[in-house]
C-alpha cells in the first residue's frame, strides 16, 4: 500500500517507461515513412480510430472499477478481522477463568497466541504466487518490488510461528496443507477441553466459537479473492483493444498533422505518446490491482495489519515488551 499522498510522477514514468518505449517506437516507424519516404496511403480516417478508442475507454473504465472493487473488498475484510480479533481478545480476559491466577494467565496467553499465528499462517497462504498473478510476470512489477520487500517472502513460515506456538503445535501445524484452517480449529478444540473442565461456561463457549466461524468466514473470503482471478476474458479483451488503439492512433494523426503544413506531421509521434500512454496507464493500473494479495506496491498491507492486531492483543495481556509497528519503506507498506 502507497502511504505517500501520491505517486511521484518520475516514479510512474519509471513505472511506465517500457510502454513509453513501445509508444515511441511504433508512433516513428509510420511518421517516418509518411514523411520520409511519401508514402502517404500510411494515412487512415481518423474515424474508426476514435469508434476503437471509445470502446478500450468503456471496457478499460469497466475493468478498473472491478479491479478496485477486488482490493476494497480485501481491505474490508482484513478490517473485520482486526475488529474480530479485538473482541476474540476481551472474550479471551473476561470470559475465561481459573483457580489459580499463574494457570489462567498462561491459557491466556495460548489462545491469543495462537490467534496471532493464524494470522501469521493466513497472510503467509495469501501471498503464496499465482499463475495468473502479474508481481512476477511482468518486468516492470519486477523491477519496482526492489524497492521495498515483501516480508511473506523474506522470512519463513516455519521460524514465524515459533514464538507463538508450542512446539508440538507448530510440528502439527507445519505437516498440514491449510495451516491457518487448522490453528482454528485447534482454537476450538482447546475452548471445548476448557468447557469440559469447567474453566468456560458453556454459554461463552458458544459466543467464542461464534467468533471463530467469523474468522473462518474472513479466511474464505479471502481465499476467494487470492483463488479466483478478474475473469481473464475481461482482462484479455482490454487488453486487446487497447493494444489495437495504440497501434493505430499514429496512422489517425498522420494526416491530421500534415492539414498544418510542411513537417508538422512529426507531432504525431509525441501526441500519439501521449494519448497512448493514458490508454496503457490505465491499463497498467487495473493490472497492478487485479490480486490484491500478490506483493505488489498497490496490495494490502496484512503484515502490517497483523503487527497492529499483535500489539492490541497482546498489550490486553498486560506485556510490556511489544513489538514496534512496521513503517513502510519507500512510502510502500507491506
Amino acid at each position: 500500500m502507497h502511504t505517500g499522498s501520491h505517486y511521484r510522477l518520475k516514479e510512474f514514468l519509471r513505472w511506465t517507461r517500457h510502454s513509453i518505449f513501445f509508444l515511441f517506437v511504433i508512433a516513428l516507424i509510420p511518421t517516418f515513412f509518411y514523411e520520409i519516404a511519401g508514402w502517404k496511403w500510411l494515412g487512415i480516417p481518423w474515424v474508426p480510430i476514435a469508434l476503437i478508442g471509445t470502446a478500450a475507454a468503456f471496457i478499460a473504465g469497466f475493468k478498473n472499477n472491478a479491479t478496485y472493487d477486488r482490493m476494497w473488498e480485501a481491505r474490508k475484510i482484513w478490517g473485520a478481522i482486526i475488529n474480530s480479533s479485538r473482541t476474540w481478545g476481551i472474550m479471551v480476559k473476561d470470559y475465561i477463568k481459573d483457580n489459580d491466577p499463574e494457570t489462567e494467565k498462561e491459557i491466556h496467553r495460548k489462545l491469543i497466541y495462537r490467534h496471532i499465528a493464524w494470522l501469521t499462517a493466513l497472510r503467509f497462504q495469501l501471498r503464496v504466487p499465482k499463475e495468473w498473478e502479474n508481481i512476477h510476470t511482468r518486468k516492470y512489477n519486477r523491477e519496482y518490488r526492489k524497492r521495498y520487500p515483501v516480508p511473506e517472502w523474506e522470512t519463513d513460515l516455519a521460524e514465524e510461528l515459533k514464538p507463538y506456538l508450542s512446539e508440538s503445535d507448530r510440528q502439527y501445524i507445519l505437516g498440514k496443507k491449510n495451516r491457518a484452517t487448522q490453528l482454528i480449529a485447534l482454537q476450538s478444540r482447546y475452548l471445548k477441553e476448557l468447557n469440559q473442565n469447567g474453566g468456560l461456561d458453556t454459554l461463552c463457549l458458544v459466543e467464542m466459537e461464534n467468533v471463530l466461524n467469523d474468522f473462518y468466514v474472513f479466511q474464505g473470503q479471502g481465499e476467494r479473492i487470492k483463488n479466483f482471478p478478474y475473469p481473464r476474458q475481461f482482462a484479455s479483451i482490454n487488453l486487446f483493444f487497447i493494444r489495437l488503439l495504440v497501434l493505430m492512433l499514429p496512422f489517425g494523426m498522420l494526416n491530421e498533422f500534415d492539414k498544418l503544413g510542411d513537417h508538422w506531421v512529426w507531432l504525431t509521434i509525441p501526441f500519439s505518446m501521449v494519448v497512448g500512454w493514458v490508454f496503457t496507464s490505465l491499463e497498467q493500473v487495473g493490472e497492478s490491482t487485479e490480486n490484491p494479495f500478490e506483493g505488489s506496491a498497490n496490495d494490502i498491507p496484512m503484515a502490517a495489519l497483523s503487527r497492529t492486531i499483535e500489539i492490541d492483543l497482546r498489550d490486553m495481556l498486560d506485556e510490556e515488551d511489544l513489538p514496534p509497528a512496521i513503517q513502510p519503506i519507500n512510502n510502500i507498506l507491506m
